[in-house]
């Protein structure tokens, strides 16, 4: 047993392992791989603007070089721009010391004040008080001596320490971003190279899937951050533009930084506003200007994070929100600041190449925008853990857009179908046949309450017991109790009925009911019946009204009774056109050539009904 325990572990052991060893790999290859990762992002980005020149006629050498002088010219623009406002900020300093001086005792007196009062108050109390009080009005001890003052004084540096130490300060990035820009360099000259070397390590069978795999991510992160772009730039000139009206000095100053930070996933804003906040609180002397730049920044960027950012971006980052804080915080933790700019688009990457490679899977649907699951998968997902109110809100969502029938066809029929799979394996329990129950049995109550008159978004869920399994009949009963035994009444035009019958079990009666909820819809009068039952001597005659009769699609095993039932239907109803619905996921069985004889039209979902009942709106039909 303990061998077999061990054995089942291994794999587990060997995945533990390489997750480690790719862990150490990152922090301590951190030297290599942060300017490596950088250059090849980077050069994602600018592949866009190549393509753009080699469009007008460029060489591709030419479009590189061109491209790379234009984005260098650009970000020296802005960064001698923002070094010439700083150094503005710097001379101006001086002038508010008085201010920030006076904010600072402000502050030190509304923080100290209280525990002033609370320490003097303690002192009046205390024993110890009044021999310290006593001491203090008596002077200094016979034998004591006066202290003599001591001043340190920090020498003024020299011009050679003050730029040595800036030298040392500046060295570092400045040195990074030159071999990031030789990096780029030649990426960018060896795009057509290393493609093909990758490719050739993917292997020859597959070449197609790793092109995939490259164009995808490529045009993610191209669209990610071209969008991220425009939105920073306009959050940048507005921000100038309030911070100006506003009459804050170097308003553009900080719309700038205000926008480069927000490239950083939000911890960026969150700086931004600080910093600014603060330098208004520091120069101004009341709080009223502080506090409107805080309010400023704090309503554009709930605009932009809420509003503009989801409709602009839509989907293009592919992440969900969640796993854009986790990857800033992994990348951020092991990267440093830089891990944080590169987070998003780094997590991007991987989660693409997780749709195209199997070991990458798991990150994929950790991380991506989607879970990876159908609206079926997910409707059997909550029926299965019982979770009625997020079935009933999705499918009043779901039915605001669309119809009932487009509903059961790709969301309720479907999940039902992989719960009836998983029920004949044995992988469901009874409590969670009662709990599918329960929350289709509140589905479809809400459902035929809504096409009653209600809305489908002002509802009231009516309790039922489980032991009514049979949630077909419950619905016909429900509709016989509210419009009469004959769910309706006798006296209508000819061929104004549209009737829904099955067979007397409940995957028949629940699919009737089902279709009639769907038509009713769109017709006034739709009614549902049992196949084989008798008929009431008031209604014996009335076929005349039927003018469609909507059958359920049978099993092999009942095409005999199925087909005698269905013949005695069309000499009860001789001008009624008899249709039956076979599913897309209903194989073609055997038995589909004698079905087809025996009624006049086979469609192949509840959408088609809708369509073949509604005049104007082609159906395709198969006879």
């Amino acid at each position: 047993m303990a061998l077999k325990d061990t054995v089942l572990s291994r794999p587990a052991m060997s995945s533990a392992v390489t997750i480690v060893c790719a862990l150490g790999l990152l922090y301590f290859g951190r030297p290599v791989l942060e300017p490596l990762v950088l250059a090849l992002i980077l050069s994602l980005v600018i592949a866009p603007l190549i393509r753009v020149f080699n469009r007008w006629g460029l060489g591709f050498l030419t479009s590189t070089v061109v491209s790379l002088l234009l984005v260098g010219a650009s970000i020296a623009a802005v960064g001698a721009v923002l070094a010439l406002q700083l150094v503005s900020v710097t001379k101006e300093l001086p002038h508010y010391r008085a201010a920030i001086h006076t904010k600072i005792e402000r502050i030190q007196e509304l923080t100290e004040r209280p525990f002033v009062r609370l320490a003097a108050e303690l002192n009046a109390v205390s024993p110890l008080s009044r021999g310290a009080n006593h001491t203090a009005s008596t002077g200094l001890p016979r034998n004591a001596t006066q202290a003599v003052p001591v001043e340190i004084r920090t020498p003024v540096p020299a011009a050679r320490d003050t730029v040595a130490r800036f030298i040392s300060v500046i060295s570092g990035p400045v040195g990074e971003a030159g071999l990031v820009f030789v990096l780029l360099v030649f990426i960018l000259l060896e795009h057509e190279s290393l493609r093909e070397r990758v490719l050739r390590l993917a292997g020859q069978s597959d070449v197609s899937r790793t092109m995939r795999t490259l164009v995808h991510a490529a045009e993610g992160v191209s669209r990610f951050f071209f969008s991220q772009f425009i939105v920073n730039v306009i959050f940048a000139l507005t921000v100038s533009l309030g911070l100006w009206l506003l009459q804050v000095p170097h308003a553009l100053l900080w719309g700038s930084l205000s926008g480069l930070l927000r490239f950083v996933p939000y911890v960026g804003a969150l700086v931004a506003g600080l910093a600014i906040t603060l330098f208004v609180a520091a120069i101004d002397p009341g709080w009223t200007l502080a506090l409107s730049c805080m309010a400023l920044f704090a309503v554009l960027e709930i605009i932009v994070a809420n509003i503009i950012e989801p409709k602009v971006y839509g989907h293009s980052s592919g992440l969900s929100p969640l796993a854009v804080i986790v990857s800033a915080l992994f990348w951020g933790t092991l990267w440093g600041p830089a891990g944080l700019l590169i987070s998003t688009p780094l997590t991007l990457c991987l989660v693409v190449a997780g749709r195209h490679i199997r070991a990458l899977e798991a990150i994929t649907i950790l991380f991506a925008d989607t879970p990876g699951v159908s609206e079926a998968e997910r409707f059997y997902h909550r029926v299965l853990a019982g979770s009625s109110t997020a079935v009933i809100e999705h499918a009043q969502a779901y039915l605001r857009r669309n119809s009932f029938a487009r509903y059961c066809d790709h969301v309720l029929l479907p999940g039902l179908d992989l719960a009836v799979d998983d029920r004949a394996l044995g992988l469901i329990d009874q409590a969670q046949q009662d709990r599918i129950l329960s929350t289709v049995m509140a589905l479809a109550d809400t459902v035929a309450r809504a096409s009653g008159g209600h809305r489908y978004g002002a509802w009231r869920r009516r309790k039922m017991s489980l032991a009514d399994a049979n949630i077909g009949a419950h619905l016909r009963q429900a509709r016989e109790a509210r419009l009469g035994t004959f769910q309706g009444s006798l006296d209508v035009p000819l061929h104004s009925v549209i009737l829904c019958a099955g067979f007397a079990n409940e995957q028949d009666e629940f699919l009737s009911e089902l279709l009639a909820l769907a038509l009713r819809e769109v017709c006034d009068d739709v009614r549902s019946t049992v196949l084989g039952q008798p008929q009431p001597q008031q209604v014996a005659d009335k076929g005349a009204l039927v003018g469609t009769a909507f059958i359920m699609y049978p099993e092999a095993a009942d095409l005999e009774q199925w087909r005698a039932l269905v013949a005695d239907m069309r000499e009860h109803l001789p001008d009624a056109t008899l249709v039956t619905i076979r599913h897309s996921n209903i194989v073609a069985p055997s038995h589909q050539a004698a079905v087809e004889q025996s009624v006049d039209i086979v469609l192949r979902s509840f959408e088609e009904g809708l369509a073949f009942v509604t005049p104007g709106k082609p159906v395709a039909a198969k006879r």
